[in-house]
């Protein structure tokens, strides 16, 4: 994959460089800043190889609050092919939800202790690459628990509400029946109730495993 990175610790940065280059993975660009960010993948759009997945801080100069996670929304508004891993400290919750909201796919947010663990840190960067969802199961913690409106997802039992947590961490039906010790076939009838009681049927276009995904994370 050709992937751009955009962290302003260089110890970081060029020990993830030296990662994904041992594991085969082209590095067209890595940058200290969002706007160098924006700029390298604008400059590689205009050279018609865009990247397939940006791989991106969360608060980087000049401010270190939340430019990464602005670049990340520019990139996702301009270019919707390309895949976006945010890697923070910390979870930005209203940053973090308005990102997942951004677009049907490609998207990933993992907290930073994630990248210590090369094995989880490689795999999410492969699934968002491919298409994919990746969200750290802290970050879907956190983000489920900002609200305690009515929502929804009240219509769902215990059981359907575990299937779609682990779907929201990007797995795909084999995952989420090793993760709950279930079969494969009771996680697609789980999927498809779920499916039912949130009202989301087979629309051309749309992905209804991310539209749960956003529903469970929005509500």
């Amino acid at each position: 994959m050709r992937v751009i990175l955009a962290e302003d610790s260089t110890l970081l940065r060029e020990g993830l460089m030296r990662l994904l280059l041992e594991e085969g993975h082209e590095i067209p660009a890595a940058v200290g800043d969002g706007d160098a960010l924006v700029a390298a993948v604008r400059a590689a759009a205009d050279a018609g190889s865009l990247p397939d997945v940006v791989c991106v801080d969360v608060r980087m100069p000049p401010t270190h609050t939340d430019e990464g996670l602005r670049a990340a929304l520019a990139i996702r508004k301009s270019w919707p092919s390309v895949g976006v891993l945010v890697l923070s400290q910390y979870v930005e919750k209203s940053y973090a939800s308005e990102l997942i909201t951004s677009g049907q796919d490609r998207i990933g947010y993992l907290l930073k202790d994630r990248v210590m663990r090369v094995e989880e840190f490689l795999e999410a960067l492969e699934r968002v690459g491919s298409g994919g969802v990746a969200l750290d199961p802290e970050v879907v913690r956190q983000l489920l628990s900002r609200t305690t409106h009515s929502d929804p997802l009240q219509k769902l039992t215990a059981r359907e509400r575990e299937v779609l947590a682990v779907m929201a961490e990007g797995h795909n039906n084999i995952g989420i029946a090793e993760r709950l010790f279930i079969s494969s076939s009771a996680v697609e009838k789980h999927a498809n109730a779920i499916f039912d009681k949130l009202g989301l049927t087979h629309t051309p276009g749309y992905n209804r495993r991310v539209q749960a995904v956003v529903t469970y994370l929005t509500n």
